[in-house]
């Protein structure tokens, strides 16, 4: 699908082989190449990569600020997104999806943040839901939920974090009592990407006893009776995307709509998670790529006591850690789903090692593009403030980067 959308895509916009932008006020061109993110791909990952940046370019950056200033979800620009085969990016063909790997998504992922790291990220977030359908739903579900939220013509949101239960996810306590053919929800979800405008959730709820294996996972439909929502949060960043509660007040939900069996619903939420946490670490990449850029630019543009920032060697010194940081950011995802993909024993803990390393070092590259901007980086004119606000809570979400070191720590001591 992506395939043969690249060359519609880029027919349409102009765009052909222009390499990739350098995302800012300017919307310059320009291809740095010990950072090009397309060393090491195959010509087909190449094609979707330049999809991605493009629609990056062409549709995301020139709207970012303003969706972050005023809170704006992109519903239109998603739903175009979708159509190239963004909504299902690893979900299987035969319901819509583009069925890549986990590579090609981390690769997609991390070009389209150069546009807007928030929006991507809750497209990412999309993407999983769709996936934990798919991959654990029967045919009547995978081809009933699928193939709507592909096209992105209707999105989703996971539900597993409650107000009590969020590095502790076993202990969740939002239950699902079975009466006939129906169960009954009764709980609350908190910090949900997209809540009260996704139109799926993906549920975390238990309907056993307690502890992981008395867990279970249940689609809830929008305007289902009992489903409501909490306010709308206000947040540091990640602003093009709504935040709120979920909450279940005798919540009536068809069994017909758990995905799996009963009490399989954490094994369910943890396969989710490993490739969550490589998508949400692609788009810290994306912001990194882009405050990278930027930063190389403005230091050869910038000028004081005479002569450009670039020629200060201290600045030229920060800039090539910056740079290092990246591509060993980048080399270590991809590592990480290549061995996801093939279900490799490795896989958990290499998708915690990237997902801690990669979101740590990317908010440090975004964190320092906005101090080599001085003032400037401060003002919300100049676009590395926000990638900065935006990648922050990539070390919180998606399990913490405490947990991730929980995860890693166990592996070793395990072998």
């Amino acid at each position: 699908m992506l395939a043969n959308c690249y060359l519609r895509l880029s027919s349409r916009f102009g765009l052909l082989r222009c390499g990739f932008r350098a995302l800012g006020n300017n919307g310059q061109r320009s291809l740095v190449s010990c950072i090009d993110p397309s060393i090491g791909l195959n010509e087909e990952q190449k094609e979707f990569q330049k999809v991605a940046f493009n629609f990056a370019a062409q549709e995301m950056a020139p709207n970012m600020a303003e969706w972050d200033q005023k809170e704006l979800f992109p519903v239109d620009v998603m739903r175009k997104a979708g159509q190239i085969g963004f909504g299902g990016i690893y979900v299987q063909t035969d319901v819509g999806g583009s069925g890549l790997s986990r590579l090609d998504t981390s690769v997609i992922f991390e070009a389209l943040a150069t546009g807007c790291t928030s929006t991507t990220a809750y497209i990412s977030i999309h993407n999983m839901c769709a996936w934990m359908i798919d991959a654990f739903g029967n045919e009547e579900q995978r081809h009933k939920f699928c193939p709507p939220l592909c096209t992105m013509e209707k999105f989703a949101s996971y539900c597993l974090t409650e107000p009590d239960s969020g590095s502790d996810a076993a202990s969740l306590l939002t239950s699902a009592k079975q009466q006939g053919d129906h169960y009954i929800l009764n709980g609350s979800k908190a910090f949900i990407s997209g809540a009260g405008e996704s139109d799926i959730y993906v549920v975390m709820c238990r309907t056993g006893a307690p502890g992981p294996k008395g867990i279970s996972c249940i689609v809830v439909e929008k305007g289902t009776p009992g489903l409501t929502f909490g306010k709308k949060e206000k947040k540091v960043g990640w602003n093009s995307q709504p935040t709120r509660a979920v909450i279940f007040e005798d919540c009536v939900v068809p069994v017909a709509n758990r995905i799996g069996k009963e009490g399989q619903g954490f094994l369910i939420a943890m396969k989710g998670l490993n490739g969550g946490r490589i998508n949400v670490a692609s788009c810290s990449l994306g912001a990194a790529h882009a405050s990278v850029v930027l930063t190389r630019n403005y230091l050869n543009v910038r000028k004081q006591f005479g002569e450009p920032l670039s020629s200060n060697q201290y600045l030229q010194f920060k800039l090539a850690d910056m740079a290092t940081r990246l591509v060993a950011s980048r080399l270590m995802i991809r590592n990480a789903a290549v061995a996801l993909q093939e279900e490799r024993e490795d896989a958990v803990a290499l998708c915690a090692m990237a997902k801690l390393f990669v979101t740590d070092e990317c908010f440090m590259i975004c964190n320092q593009a906005v101090q080599m901007h001085g003032g400037y980086g401060y003002l919300k004119d100049y676009a590395v403030q926000q990638y900065m606000r935006d990648s922050r809570v990539h070390q919180i979400l998606e399990g913490s980067n405490e947990v991730m070191r929980m995860l890693v720590s166990r592996s070793l001591l395990q072998e």
